[in-house]
């Protein structure tokens, strides 16, 4: 499996701006596609946003769409999750995911995912 390893959350006000990275290793980068998910306390889970092996294909949970962005660069073995916009519900620990797959196709379902980072905490202050 790849190990992963998330960084860039902290304490932003609302309408603030961050930006997450999730460094991968171990294994061929481009092989997996990669998804962020987060957890809110006392809550599942959820998916936040995906994107295929090559970039080419992404998809957004809606209640992030139009602010956040996912982004990848397979020479740097690093997905990006840049926030804007952000609100006090975006408050989470997120977490990366990755799965190997040899097809263009996206994932978005936590099951889909046999890879996943330590988190990272994301805190937005009203």
């Amino acid at each position: 499996q790849v190990q992963l390893v998330e960084s860039g959350g902290g304490l932003v006000q609302a309408g603030g701006s961050l930006r997450l990275s999730c460094v991968a290793s171990g294994r061929t980068f481009s092989n997996y596609a990669m998804g962020w998910f987060r957890q809110a306390p006392g809550k599942e889970r959820e998916f936040v946003s995906t994107i295929n092996y090559s970039g080419g294909r992404t998809y957004y949970a809606d209640s992030v769409k139009g602010r956040f962005t996912i982004s990848r660069d397979n020479a740097k073995n690093t997905v990006y999750l840049q926030m804007n916009s952000l609100k006090p519900e975006d408050t989470a620990v997120y977490y990366c995911a990755a799965k190997y797959t040899m097809q263009a196709a996206y994932f978005i379902r936590l099951s889909d995912y046999n890879s996943w980072g330590q988190g990272t905490q994301v805190t937005v202050s009203s």
